[in-house]
């Protein structure tokens, strides 16, 4: 039984609701594909051995939302679909702050370009290529907490060589199927299956969101 498998169907873990649960911080990730005569291979890192936050599991590129994401320049802007699928649920200037965000840090993390690079250090995002995947929101008793949305993107997109950073290391190509047979934190695991599934040809019947309900992950569908 995998990762995803036991915090969806395994019995729910004793689980006291904390009186004062602590705010989930806005994040994004970016999920970059690749398409290549052995299958579909997506781009994941290992976090550094000293983060707080889940130290030494192969994750997306991603991190917080930062102010100068919400009036950042780009040279390129979300396209009308995507736009409106963020715009559900928040601001056009909050849709864009969170792909900016996914860009910002694939960047900083992976040292891969989407949009231009700057002289000066940076990127200006260009954001036409996105596609919003998922969300996603930490149990309500941990003591770090992220709201994260996660976008896709084909490395078609992209510019610039892979490289280690201190946020990630150990960078590499993975086919769906070697991803998917690793150690994976709950949530990466389920993403990569929506994206496997999307590659498949499946239509989703809206944004999941994966929650935690009483000691317990959920998936529901919003249209």
């Amino acid at each position: 039984m995998s990762a995803l498998d036991e915090a969806l169907n395994g019995p729910a873990r004793d689980y006291v609701r904390p009186e004062n649960p602590v705010r989930p911080r806005d994040a994004a990730s970016l999920v970059i594909l690749r398409q290549r005569k052995g299958g579909t291979e997506v781009l994941l890192g290992r976090r550094a051995s000293r983060h707080r936050f889940m130290p030494n599991v192969f994750v997306f590129p991603g991190g917080r939302v930062d102010n100068a994401d919400r009036n950042a320049d780009i040279n390129g802007t979300l396209s009308k679909p995507v736009a409106q699928k963020l715009e559900t649920k928040w601001s056009p200037v909050m849709a864009q702050a969170l792909a900016v965000a996914a860009v910002r840090e694939t960047f900083e993390e992976t040292g891969l370009i989407i949009g231009e690079k700057q002289k000066k250090g940076g990127v200006l995002p260009n954001l036409t290529g996105l596609d919003y995947v998922a969300r996603a929101i930490t149990p309500p008793d941990n003591p770090m907490r992220f709201h994260a949305r996660f976008f896709c993107i084909d490395a078609e997109h992209t510019s610039g060589q892979v490289r280690d950073s201190e946020e990630l290391q150990a960078l590499k190509w993975f086919t769906l199927a070697e991803a998917l047979a690793m150690p994976l934190v709950d949530v990466t695991e389920f993403v990569l299956r929506e994206v496997e599934r999307r590659q498949g040809g499946w239509k989703p019947p809206g944004v999941p969101l994966f929650s935690y309900r009483g000691g317990r992950a959920v998936i529901r569908y919003e249209g």
